[in-house]
């Protein structure tokens, strides 16, 4: 317990030095860069386990259960 404000210090260090990089300290970025990061991943599921199939098969047993 007695190194807790030197390891504090040394955080503290570490945020200054990010922030200065202009990272924002909370985690948040733009929507348009999350998406662009997601759909790479997102195109080879469906790919990998046929999900393209799966919302089709999906959406019609809905739309039959609906009586459409």
């Amino acid at each position: 317990m007695a190194d807790t404000a030197s390891r504090t210090m040394i955080r503290t260090q570490g945020r200054k030095a990010f922030a200065a990089f202009g990272g924002s300290p909370s985690g948040t970025r733009h929507p348009l860069v999350a998406t662009a990061m997601v759909l790479p991943l997102a195109a080879l599921l469906v790919v990998v386990f046929g999900g393209w199939d799966a919302v089709v098969t999906q959406a019609s047993s809905v739309g039959v259960m609906l009586g459409r």
